[in-house]
This record gives structure tokens, C-alpha cells and sequence, in this order.
């Protein structure tokens, strides 16, 4: 609902900082990932200020950039349907932890760098216990502990638990 391209392609690290390209139906304005002022609230809220305006979300986003068809897409996760495509291209597996991005790669302790010691994935432990409302802090503790149960079993839990996540459009923005 607004020009642009309808894949947003984004470089992002994956297992061992490994770099990929991560595919999403956009849904905001062109040029929003360049937002300085969303660069500096994520850094805060990796760093533990408590000066974010996110109410301590992991999720920072300026809503005036989101377009009125990305609203509807992002409440649902329609949006993040073509990182099926990184799954298949073997970059992401269904569950894990979220790719990060280089900047707040950067500001990591070095316990939230254990996140990045298995392939990110569409859906995981905090996206379905969570989504938006924990913490940073919280959001590494869950993938953390995701990491060290790692198991089919637990894999499939997470997926059947992502559906009505997505259907009931919970904590999406």
C-alpha cells in the first residue's frame, strides 16, 4: 500500500555470525530500516537503558512508518512468510532464535552472542511464550534455554504453538 518493492531483503547474522540475507513481505515505508532513531532505542534496550519508549518490548518500531496494508500483515506474521524462502536455502530453520542484526551484534554481551550458536529461525521459544512483550534480556534467556533443549519434540511444540499465535494475531504490531 505504499511504492516500493513487496520483498524487503535484509543482511542479518545467522549461526556463528554467519551472514545472510533475510526475506520479509515489507511492510513500512521505504527506508525505514535506516531509521537512526530506531538504531538508538534497540542499542538502549540491548544495553539494559531503560530511557526506550517500547514500554520494554523487544519489538522497536515507529508506527507512523508502517503502511496500512503492513499493519494487517505484521498483527498476523504474514509478513515473515518469505523467510520460508531462507529456510529452504538452508540460511534458517523453522525454530531458533531471531537473525539479529550487524549493529546490535555489535553491542552484545557476550552471553546474548550465545543466541547465535544454531541457525535463526521464523518462530521460537520467546516469539511463541512472549512475542513482543518480554524483555531483551528475557528474549535471550528463552533462546538460550531453547538452545540447550534443542529437540524435535520440543521443535514441534514451538510450530503447532506459532499457528494460533498467528491466527489470534497476538502481539503483532
Amino acid at each position: 500500500s505504499s511504492p516500493g518493492p513487496i520483498i524487503f531483503k535484509q543482511k542479518r547474522l545467522g549461526e556463528n555470525g554467519k551472514s545472510l540475507y533475510f526475506y520479509k513481505f515489507r511492510s513500512m515505508v521505504v527506508g525505514s530500516d535506516n531509521d537512526e532513531s530506531r538504531k538508538k532505542e534497540m542499542i538502549d534496550l540491548i544495553k539494559g537503558n531503560n530511557n526506550n519508549s517500547n514500554g520494554g518490548s523487544t519489538k522497536v518500531v515507529n508506527p507512523t512508518r508502517i503502511t496500512k496494508f503492513g499493519r494487517f500483515i505484521r498483527k498476523y506474521s504474514l509478513d515473515e512468510l518469505p523467510q520460508l524462502f531462507n529456510v529452504i536455502k538452508g540460511d534458517m530453520s523453522l525454530v531458533g532464535p531471531r537473525p539479529c542484526l550487524p549493529y546490535e551484534y555489535e553491542v552484545y554481551d557476550d552471553w546474548h552472542k550465545r543466541r547465535l550458536s544454531v541457525k535463526p529461525g521464523c518462530t521460537g521459544l520467546w516469539q511463541v511464550a512472549a512475542r513482543s512483550e518480554v524483555s531483551f534480556e528475557d528474549s535471550v534467556i528463552l533462546d538460550i534455554y531453547y538452545i540447550q533443549n534443542i529437540s524435535p519434540w520440543l521443535d514441534l511444540q514451538l510450530i503447532l504453538k506459532t499457528i494460533p499465535v498467528m491466527i489470534k494475531g497476538k502481539g503483532g504490531e
